[in-house]
C-alpha cells in the first residue's frame, strides 16, 4: 500500500503543478487510435482516449518537466491561497459543487501528506545528525583535561543545587509536621534525620562520580559513549522493575544524569505518611511488572535499532493519517447534525482541507532553519484553530458564537484522536521490534 500511495501522490503532484495550456487541435477527421471513431477534439467522444500521440524528444520532455514544475499558472495558484487564508470560501466552493476551478481536495490531501512525511523524515535525520555531531564534540572535550574538569565542575554544581533544594524540602516537611499536634515529634525528628542522611549520601555519590570523571580519562570516555546504541539498550534492560517505583525512579534518574542532555531532578524527601502510602502502592505496582518487562525489552530494542523503529513507524504513519479523515468528518457531522443540507461527503471534503492545511504548514516548519522552527510552530498554535474557525464560519455559514463553540469541540476531538493514534502507533511499532 505504501508504493500505491506514493505513486498516486507523485502522479497528483505532476497534475497539480502542470499548467493548463491549450494546444491547437490538428487531427480533425482522423480516426481514434483506440476505437476508430472520427475525432472532433483532443479527446474521443466515444471512448475518451486522448488523441495526442505523446511522441516527444528527450529535450522536449525535460523542458515540459521544468515548465510543469515552475509555471504555477494552473489551479494550484487559485487553491493554495484559499486553503491557507480563506478556507471558508474554499470549503463553500467544494460543498456547492464548484470543484473544477480548484485542485481536487483528496489529491491535495495526498500531496500534502506525502510532503509531510518527507519533511518529517528530513527533520529526524537532521536531529540525528545534530546529536551525532554533539556526541563527537562531547567525546573530544572529555578526552582533554580541561574538558573533564569542566564536566566535573558542572556535575558538582548540579549536585550542590539538588542537595540544597532537597534539604530545603525536607526541612519544610519537618516544619509542617511539627505544627500538627497529632504528630510524634520524636518520629518527625527521626524521619527528618533519615531524609537528610539520604540526601547527603546521594550528594556524596555524585561528587565521587564527578571526581572520577575528572581524574580518570577512561571513565570520561565511557560516559561520552554510554548512552548510544547497545549501551543505552543494556541500561534500559538493567532497570529493576520488581524492586518497586522508588528503585525504578532512582535508576531512571541515574540514566538521565549520564545522558548528554540529562539534568538531575530534585526529588523531595517523603514524609512518614507519604512513605506509608508509597509502600501500599508498591503492591499495585508489582501487578504491572509483567507488562513493564515487555515494555522494557521492546524499548531497549527500539533504542538499540532506532533506524528500524523509525522505518516501521513511518511505514504505518500514512495509513493512520488517512484515519483522521473519517474522524474529523464525523466530528463535523456531529456538530452540524441539525443542518440536513450537508451530507457526510460534504464533511469529508472539509476534513480534507483541514488536514491538507495542517500537513502543509507543519511540513514547512520541519524544513525551516533551526532559529525559525520555534516561532513558526508558535504561529501554527494560533493559526490552525483560526483556520478551523474560518472554515466553519465561511463554509457552513455559522454565527461567530456557533463557529467558536464548534471550533472548540472539533479541535478537542481531533487533538484527542491524534494523540491516541500517535500513542497507538508508537506502541504498535514497539510490538514489531
Amino acid at each position: 500500500m505504501t508504493g500505491e500511495l506514493e505513486a498516486a501522490a507523485a502522479d497528483s503532484i505532476t497534475d497539480v503543478f502542470r499548467p493548463r495550456r491549450k494546444k491547437p487541435f490538428d487531427k480533425q477527421g482522423q480516426p481514434c487510435a483506440n476505437c476508430g471513431t472520427t475525432l472532433e477534439g483532443w479527446y474521443c467522444y466515444a471512448c475518451g482516449q486522448n488523441a495526442d500521440t505523446h511522441h516527444r524528444s528527450i529535450l522536449h520532455l525535460i523542458w515540459e518537466a521544468i515548465e510543469g514544475m515552475f509555471h504555477l499558472d494552473g489551479r494550484l495558484a487559485k487553491t493554495l491561497p484559499l486553503l491557507l487564508f480563506k478556507p471558508g470560501e474554499l470549503a463553500k466552493d467544494y460543498m456547492e459543487g464548484r470543484i473544477a476551478r480548484h485542485v481536487p481536495p483528496f489529491r491535495t490531501f495526498l500531496v500534502a501528506l506525502l510532503l509531510f512525511i518527507f519533511a518529517a523524515e528530513h527533520a529526524i535525520h537532521q536531529i540525528k545528525h545534530h546529536e551525532e555531531v554533539e556526541a563527537e564534540q562531547r567525546a573530544a572535550e572529555l578526552a582533554t583535561p580541561e574538558g573533564r574538569a569542566k564536566e566535573a565542575g558542572k556535575r558538582r554544581a548540579e549536585a550542590v543545587e539538588v542537595r540544597d533544594e532537597s534539604l530545603k524540602e525536607a526541612a519544610s516537611d519537618r516544619d509542617v509536621a511539627l505544627k500538627d499536634p497529632d504528630q510524634d515529634k520524636a518520629k518527625v525528628a527521626a524521619s527528618y534525620a533519615e531524609a537528610v542522611q539520604k540526601v547527603q549520601d546521594r550528594y556524596a555519590e555524585k561528587i565521587a562520580r564527578a571526581d572520577a570523571i575528572e581524574k580518570d580519562p577512561k571513565v570520561a570516555q565511557e560516559l561520552a559513549h554510554k548512552l548510544t546504541g547497545k549501551a543505552a539498550a543494556d541500561q534500559i534492560r538493567s532497570l529493576s522493575i520488581e524492586e518497586g517505583p522508588d528503585a525504578l525512579g532512582a535508576q531512571a534518574q541515574a540514566i538521565a544524569e549520564d545522558s548528554p542532555h540529562g539534568r538531575p531532578v530534585t526529588r523531595p524527601a517523603l514524609t512518614s505518611s507519604e512513605t506509608k502510602a508509597r509502600s501500599n502502592n508498591t503492591v499495585h505496582f508489582q501487578s504491572s511488572v509483567v507488562n513493564g518487562n515487555w515494555l522494557k525489552e521492546r524499548t531497549a530494542k527500539a533504542v538499540e535499532n532506532p533506524d528500524y523503529y523509525l522505518l516501521v513507524m513511518f511505514g504505518w504513519a500514512h495509513r493512520l493519517a488517512v484515519l483522521l479523515l473519517p474522524i474529523i468528518g464525523l466530528s463535523l457531522a456531529m456538530v452540524y447534525v441539525n443542518k440536513r443540507q450537508y451530507f457526510i461527503y460534504d464533511h469529508l471534503l472539509v476534513a480534507t482541507n483541514l488536514l491538507s492545511f495542517s500537513f502543509l504548514t507543519n511540513a514547512v516548519g520541519m524544513v525551516l532553519p533551526t532559529p525559525l522552527v520555534a516561532p513558526w510552530f508558535v504561529l501554527l498554535a494560533f493559526w490552525t484553530p483560526i483556520n478551523l474557525f474560518q472554515t466553519l464560519r465561511g463554509g457552513y455559514g455559522s454565527s461567530i458564537f456557533g463557529a467558536l463553540l464548534r471550533t472548540f469541540i472539533v479541535w478537542f476531538m481531533s487533538a484527542m484522536a491524534f494523540g491516541i493514534l500517535v500513542v497507538g502507533l508508537m506502541v504498535f511499532t514497539l510490538s514489531q521490534m
